[in-house]
């Protein structure tokens, strides 16, 4: 009887082979899963190819905490641009164009471990390539591919607000002097930087009642510094108050019942005496035009027509007439916006 627990017992060394035959089955199963989970899912193509689908679906937030993307005090300062530079344009709802029909084109395994990922994509009504240099950072869960890129996506749009502060990219409106301070708040024409998220094309404009600025479609590739100006312009309704208050500003010069209207672009000199009030009437008013100066919108000297009626007594003969004439007259000014909204004129 004891001799035959011992038989029942005992392992035999096939099934002791087959088990270990059966783990390194399992182990190479194992490996050769994750390792096609590291060259696809957790893999450098499959990283860049979430980042610009990322941007495809307008989820910038995610884009943009791609590891590898945000640029660093030191990162800033090597790229020349300020600590404190704004990246209100980093959020949703900012691109205008953003990357489709993604490829990857190619995905080149460097002698340092990092990969160089060329995608192709189109943008827009145009057909790009952009090549990503990713590096692999700590493993997830210690077996899991992770991957930053080396150098950073990101656009910088240096953003040049022409006579007006204020500008629209896509559905968001900046003040480009939200980082400024003393005399540079007060200039006509800002310049700021922006943080971008890239590729994609943005939109610039800006339309309010007194101004109006031409939308402009500005690309930005990976990496790119670019550049654009939005160029305000008064609109016809900017002139139209500048109008009405010019044609205000000379009917109460031509309510005085004076030779000399006192700051007023018109008068008379007479040499015969005057035996009754003067009256004036604007004949002609300058026809408003703006244009962009140095420091406001200007009017350029303009010409327009006041007259005279006055009685009038010869002191050669003594006689008495009426004088009727007319005078001309050129005026001038610098029109600008007020931070209420309001318009400021300055006479020149």
């Amino acid at each position: 009887m004891g001799n035959a627990g011992e038989v029942q017992g005992r392992v035999s060394p096939l099934a002791v082979a087959g088990w270990a035959g059966l783990a390194v089955l399992l182990v190479s199963a194992f490996l050769a899963a994750l390792g096609g989970l590291n060259q696809t899912i957790y893999g450098a193509s499959s990283f860049v190819q979430g980042y610009l689908q990322a941007i495809a679906d307008d989820d910038i937030g995610t884009a943009s905490t791609t590891p590898g993307v945000a640029l660093d005090d030191a990162e800033l300062e090597e790229l020349g641009l300020p600590a404190d530079i704004s990246t209100a344009m980093l959020r949703s709802g900012v691109v205008s164009a953003a990357p489709e029909d993604i490829t990857i084109v190619s995905d080149i395994t460097n002698p340092d471990g990092g990969h160089s990922v060329t995608a192709s994509y189109r943008l827009g009504t145009e057909i790009a390539q952009s090549t990503f240099e990713v590096r692999p950072i700590e493993p997830l869960y210690g077996v899991l591919s992770r991957w930053e890129f080396a150098d950073s996506p990101l656009a910088v749009v240096e953003v040049t607000a022409a006579h007006n502060p204020l500008f629209t990219v896509g559905t968001l409106t900046l003040d480009t002097r939200a980082t400024k301070t003393g005399d540079e708040l007060a200039a006509f024409t800002q310049v700021a930087p922006y943080l971008a998220i890239a590729p994609a094309v943005y939109e610039f404009e800006y339309d309010s009642v007194l101004l109006a600025a031409p939308h402009v479609t500005v690309p930005a590739s990976a990496g790119e510094q670019v550049a654009v100006t939005v160029d305000a312009q008064p609109t016809a309704a900017f002139v139209e108050r500048v109008q009405t208050k010019v044609d205000e500003y000379l009917a109460a010069c031509a309510a005085q019942p004076v030779l000399q209207p006192a700051d007023c672009p018109f008068g008379i000199e007479i040499d015969d005496r005057v035996t009754s009030e003067p009256v004036w009437t604007i004949v002609t008013s300058p026809v408003v035009t703006l244009t962009a100066g140095e420091t406001a919108f200007d009017m350029p000297p303009t010409e327009g027509v006041a007259h005279i009626s006055v009685e009038v007594q010869d002191l050669f003969d003594g006689h008495y007439y009426t004088l009727e004439e007319d005078r001309r007259f050129t005026l001038a000014l610098a029109a600008s916006i007020r931070p209420d909204g309001s318009i400021a004129i300055q006479l020149k």
